[in-house]
């Protein structure tokens, strides 16, 4: 690593106004993405904002029929919530399965959102969900946060403060891992409401997408006859040594198959 300065913001306005005052600042939440960055000298911020004292930024509260999920709770944490069990199973069962123990109690729904990595789990789950992101200053659509490869709406010294899903009729996440990392080779979150489908799949491109020709299909008739011709172009689709876009488009239709069936049970 090169020399940096860390500092511990006790309140979201010292962290941003820390943030404006540093030449080459960044936020850190979980540190699962930034601090082996930085090991490997990818990444030489001159200063890094710890955000884990922020009071409340974890809170994870029921209002209404939203679940508010707080930037800082933990993989986790969302996993063992009763609320988040009640409310949405799906989002419990995702956070359940990302990484290994270890990650799961250090990583933070927040990091994970703002990294955007192509292959996390937590954006199919906002985005399938239908989910608002809440920051120090806005609130954003899930269908407008996620731009492209490691790239969000976020302002560079915008800080998520919260992650708000509405409540769905059905929901189910589907996963074909890694078996190394466990991340997401491919995953897909489908949901329904009031008969409307809902899809998103995330590692399988290079940012988290909604499968819109599988949804209008299965909006239209919730079966599995109805997707047999639908196909998801492999030309859009991630390449590398872990499999060919053509068998990442296989996938995605396998899984979208298996979360018809679930939520057909």
């Amino acid at each position: 690593m090169y020399q940096f300065k860390i500092h511990k913001a006790d309140n979201l306005s010292t962290a941003v106004d820390l943030f404006n005052a540093s030449d080459e600042p960044v936020y850190i939440a979980g540190g699962h993405t930034l601090i082996p960055t930085m090991k490997q000298r990818l990444s030489a911020p001159s200063d890094v904002i710890d955000l884990a004292k922020i009071p409340d930024l974890d809170a994870i509260t029921l209002v209404g029929d939203t679940l508010q999920i707080g930037a800082m709770a933990t993989h986790a944490q969302v996993a063992a919530s009763s609320l988040v069990q009640g409310h949405c199973p799906a989002l419990a069962t995702l956070a359940g399965g990302i990484g290994d123990r270890q990650v799961r109690h250090r990583g933070t729904i927040g990091g994970s959102l703002a990294n955007n990595d192509p292959a996390a789990d937590y954006p199919a789950a906002v985005l399938g969900l239908g989910a608002q992101i809440v920051t120090d200053r806005r609130t954003i659509t899930a269908d407008t946060f996620f731009k492209a490869m490691f790239e969000t709406a976020l302002e560079p010294d915008e800080i998520i403060q919260a992650i708000h899903f509405p409540q769905v009729d059905q929901a189910a996440y589907l996963k074909f891992p890694n078996p190394a990392s466990r991340y997401a080779m491919v995953g897909v979150m489908l949901t329904r409401t009031a008969g409307e489908a809902r899809i998103a799949i995330t590692g399988a491109a290079a940012s988290v997408f909604r499968a819109t020709a599988f949804e209008d299909a299965l909006t239209a008739d919730f079966s599995l006859p109805a997707i047999d011709a639908v196909t998801l172009p492999a030309e859009t689709l991630n390449a590398d040594m872990h499999a060919s876009a053509e068998y990442r488009a296989h996938l995605c239709k396998v899984l979208i198959k298996r979360g018809v069936e679930a939520l057909s049970a």
